[in-house]
């Protein structure tokens, strides 16, 4: 597979988001490691999670499970070096309403040494601020960012959901420690091309997520998107392989992270790095 830049990392130019990976029954512990022993084969490098990811009916309960999991399935394989592991921290499981933020510099600061212990390392390759905080503004959390770098317990920063003024005012603080923003990027959410526009500018990576509209909406991309069905029956692959070339062509900058729960999804996936798209095929597809 294409590699691309992430920080001073090179990783394979599709990633795995891993918010799907639950305990559920749904998903059996052995099609978990088949998906990521897949991943790997097709030259899948980095792998995205949250503590905030589990078990939607867990409630509070879910915090960190999904942690806990992928690193349980990593050493399994035996696979820790093979990988670059991100993780999030800022966006928290509740009962009741579901979903909650906090980005108070207690709980930062604690969701990163939580994060370490589930994942049983010394060093969080990639921790990533979650999610902006309506009760905390955005220049506190800049700084207790640039704390967490100056702590040696991440390699890097990553910001999630963050504007294009948002992203400047992180890199003036953070420079070379912050490396990538993961916003929603896909044929049917595109509000993110600044962003994507901003990274390319200042040297960062871009990592959509959802890159296909979600688990939901990515079985129906072709019946919604129809020029990107057109190319994708012309070309012989999926729908969602030509919206992944897509994304990719938008930027060297840009790394989707797709989510599976079969080895075969990932690995259809994975192949959109080896698509290249003509110019009139993308002009219709940037149309669609």
């Amino acid at each position: 597979m294409h590699t691309r830049t992430l920080g001073s990392w090179q990783v394979g130019a599709v990633g795995l988001g891993l918010m799907t990976f639950t305990q559920s029954g749904e998903q059996p512990r052995e099609q978990l490691l088949d998906t990521l022993r897949t991943a790997l084969d097709h030259g899948v490098t980095l792998l995205d999670t949250a503590d905030a990811y589990g078990p939607e009916e867990a409630g509070a309960q879910a915090q960190g499970v999904n942690e806990t999991l992928v690193a349980s399935l990593l050493d399994e394989l035996g696979v820790r070096d093979e990988v670059v592991l991100a993780t999030k921290g800022g966006h928290v499981r509740t009962d009741g309403a579901g979903w909650g933020t906090d980005s108070s510099p207690e709980h930062l600061r604690s969701a990163v040494d939580a994060s370490l212990r589930r994942l049983g390392v010394e060093q969080i390759a990639l921790w990533q601020h979650h999610r902006p905080d309506p009760q905390v503004p955005y220049a506190d959390v800049i700084g207790t960012l640039a704390e967490i770098a100056a702590s040696g317990k991440v390699a890097a920063i990553g910001l999630s959901n963050a504007d294009p003024q948002q992203i400047r005012d992180a890199h003036a603080v953070l420079g070379d420690s912050l490396v990538s923003v993961q916003n929603q990027f896909s044929p049917a959410f595109r509000s993110s091309r600044p962003e994507i526009d901003v990274c390319a500018e200042l040297g960062l990576a871009f990592l959509p997520w959802s890159p296909l509209g979600g688990l939901g909406d990515a079985k129906e991309l072709a019946a919604h998107h129809p020029a990107f069905a057109e190319v994708a029956q012309r070309r012989g692959v999926s729908a969602q392989q030509v919206a992944l070339a897509w994304e990719l062509a938008q930027s060297p900058c840009v790394v989707p992270i797709p989510g599976a729960k079969r080895p075969e999804s990932i690995a259809d996936s994975a192949a959109a790095a080896d698509l290249v798209l003509e110019p009139d095929e993308l002009a219709a597809l940037d149309a669609d």
